[in-house]
């Protein structure tokens, strides 16, 4: 929601978008992005430009796999996927194998003393900015984005990359900075939208000046806001006291009268299912253990929202990840976080 580093991959120097805006926009959620606007006129083996030596066993299992088509061409036409409603999501069946964290800290927080409501204020949500390396004990601490994409499995990195080097060519190198850098903007401004939008309580009316881009986020999701009420939370810092890694949380809301950390996504191309979201689930459930061991946030979570609003104005999809979803994935986080932090101690 990269040991090769994506923000290095994609050749933009974006430290300060990963550490202080991880919600805007995962490089993940959009590797695989459609672009039908580009041209198609030449077939062009993407393979060719992946770091063959790096990725030599995947790439020989990826080109020779006997589960259906799978030839470098027919991988490429994955973009298209179907429309479909999704609202509900199923905990992935337990691989056998599957490790189990070493140090397993609760997702929810039992010695949490939540104070009384007539002592806070519920019609303003909170905003916290970040801390300053003054007040963490152990001086700067890793943002979720960055253990996520510091621990990117082989495989999702080696997609990345071809996806990239796809992009380099169709768009050159300057052109492929502009595409990203857009990407990054237009995340930005729907997220801004978003904020007045859920503090004012009014629906989204489109001005003159707004972008057909911003236009098409809203219109698709429009009908998930509908069902947003009671906001607790809007762009706001959390910081996990005991396991020390921070995030910046979209929002924290009920939905459908379930309380969720909401995560807003943009995307071109359609997300269906919740694997088409790739480590957001992680990183919605990173967020919650970090509300719920913050004690800036008066309330835990244990439920959380993934939107993905389309950039046509299509219906977003909204995948809802119940309280033992959550778990599996506070678990599959644990882990990552236990490996990023092995990385570092490395010499």
């Amino acid at each position: 929601m990269f040991t090769m580093k994506p923000l290095q991959v994609l050749g933009i120097n974006c430290k300060r978008v990963v550490d202080v805006l991880p919600h805007q926009l995962n490089l993940p959620t959009f590797l695989s992005t459609s672009c039908s606007f580009l041209s198609r006129k030449k077939k062009v083996n993407g393979y060719e430009d992946v770091d063959q030596g790096k990725y030599a066993d995947l790439l020989r299992t990826v080109t020779t796999s006997k589960a259906g088509s799978q030839t470098p061409d027919s991988l490429f036409e994955e973009d298209h996927f179907l429309y479909g409603k999704v609202v509900r999501s199923k905990v992935p069946a337990q691989e056998s194998d599957s490790k189990v964290p070493q140090n397993h800290i609760p997702l929810n927080n039992p010695n949490k003393v939540l104070l009384s409501v007539e002592k806070t204020d519920p019609n303003i949500p909170v905003k916290i900015g970040l801390p300053g390396k003054n007040q963490m004990a152990n001086g700067r601490l890793p943002s979720v984005t960055r253990i996520l994409q510091q621990t990117m499995p082989m495989e999702q990195a080696f997609y990345l990359e071809r996806w990239k080097q796809r992009m380099i060519m169709e768009l050159g190198e300057e052109g492929f900075i502009e595409y990203t850098a857009a990407l990054f903007s237009q995340g930005k401004r729907f997220h801004a939208q978003l904020e007045d939008l859920l503090l004012s309580e009014e629906q989204y009316t489109q001005k003159p000046d707004d972008a057909e881009e911003l236009v098409g986020y809203m219109n698709s999701a429009e009908h998930v806001l509908s069902h947003v009420v009671g906001v607790k939370t809007l762009e706001s810092a959390v910081v996990h006291s005991e396991l020390q890694y921070l995030g910046f949380v979209d929002c924290v809301a009920k939905y459908r009268e379930k309380l969720c950390v909401i995560d807003w996504k943009t995307s071109e191309k359609q997300k269906p299912s919740l694997k088409n979201t790739f480590d957001n689930p992680l990183q919605v459930a990173a967020y919650m253990g970090a509300i719920n061991h913050d004690n800036n946030y008066n309330f835990q979570v244990d439920c959380g929202l993934i939107v993905i609003a389309y950039k046509d104005g299509s219906p977003a999809h909204a995948h809802f990840m119940d309280s033992e979803m959550c778990l599996h994935y506070w678990d599959k986080w644990l882990l990552r976080l236990e490996e990023y932090k092995e990385k570092k101690e490395k010499p």
